[in-house]
């Protein structure tokens, strides 16, 4: 059976031999009652990292959205983010179902926004306007094709915030995969933001989690909204120790996964049925097919020849590199990039 390269996400990763190990080796507990020591060692270990004072473990990123979404606000109020913002275009509508929540969309630059936009967003104080309460933002930004924000420039939308009174949420699916790009440590982000979303099991190959941080006030407050969601865990320590696993032996590799994607890059960037290749800042390459061919028809070569990738707009692909792409998988895909015809 010949192999399958999975590029339709870093979510597809498997757990690696060490991982499983660590999994196995777990000590574990009660989390409803606070009894589980691995997802204690797991949360304390992301909010010392990014300078929190607590951490809570949730089944996925967007369960972490969406309660500090619920935590921030109250129904009537509104939300600001960019318009490719993960918590507008791929959470259901949670900030109108969860919170009662209205949404205020900024054109930015590739899911970026400035603190000028963030600033002009605000609504004034009139009976008829939603209350603005919230600004998410998203590091890095999955429809912006991985794009990085500047430290500065979080900085500045954090002083806007704070002048008008507005919490700030980073929604940090990907924020290992920018710290690596970007060079930096996660000591940066230290009192920039009032709470984080951190994924686990994305590029850092775990199978499931992500860690909510914020102060010890909002941290208890979003464990309530944790149980109302359904989100109380018992035995959870395997899935944290597999972030603790994650977290020590994962992040440095993120800079092959964007060695990788920028390799893919410049492979598509040659072939005639591609219109233009986003530039990669990270793991998440976003090529445009030509008006000749459609979306689904390289698609379908691709799936054929051992390739999966996802559409990603009208005429978009999209493809992200990870953990389990190996070195001869990309002399395949190059093979299978230069294979493709009308």
């Amino acid at each position: 059976m010949s192999k399958t390269i999975d590029l339709r996400s870093d979510t597809v990763t498997r757990p690696t031999p060490g991982m499983l190990e660590a999994m196995m080796r777990a000590s574990v507990g009660d989390d409803v009652f606070h009894e589980d020591e691995t997802i204690k060692a797991l949360e304390a270990e992301c909010a010392s990292l990014f300078g929190m004072e607590g951490g809570l473990f949730c089944p996925s990123g967007t369960m972490c959205n969406q309660i500090a979404i619920k935590a921030h606000t109250r129904p009537m109020d509104e939300v600001i983010c960019d318009h490719l913002s993960h918590i507008y275009y791929y959470e259901t509508g949670g900030y109108a179902f969860n919170s009662g929540c209205s949404i205020k969309l900024i054109q930015g630059d590739r899911g970026r926004v400035t603190a000028e936009q963030v600033k002009a967003s605000i609504q004034p104080d009139n009976d008829w306007l939603p209350i603005s309460r919230l600004v998410v933002l998203e590091n890095t930004c999955n429809k912006g094709g991985g794009t990085c924000y500047d430290y500065d420039e979080i900085e500045r939308i954090g002083d806007v915030c704070h002048e008008y009174g507005l919490a700030l949420h980073l929604d940090g699916a990907r924020i290992f995969n920018a710290l690596v790009a970007t060079d930096t440590s996660a000591k940066v982000l230290h009192g920039k933001f009032d709470s984080i979303s951190v994924c686990l099991s994305k590029g850092l190959g775990s199978p499931i989690g992500s860690v909510l941080l914020g102060d010890t006030s909002f941290i208890k407050y979003a464990r309530k909204i944790r149980k109302a969601f359904g989100g109380g865990m018992r035995q959870v320590g395997y899935l944290g120790a597999a972030g603790l696993y994650a977290l020590e032996h994962h992040v440095d590799r993120l800079k092959d996964d964007h060695n990788k994607a920028r390799r893919i890059q410049s492979m598509l960037a040659e072939q005639d049925y591609i219109d233009s290749v986003s530039p990669v800042s990270t793991n998440i390459v976003l090529a445009d097919v030509t008006t000749a061919y459609s979306v689904q028809s390289v698609l379908n070569h691709w799936k054929d020849k051992g390739l999966l990738a996802v559409p990603f707009g009208p005429q978009t692909i999209r493809l992200v590199t990870h953990l389990d792409v190996a070195e001869d998988d990309m002399f395949l895909l190059e093979e299978i990039f230069n294979s493709t015809h009308k």
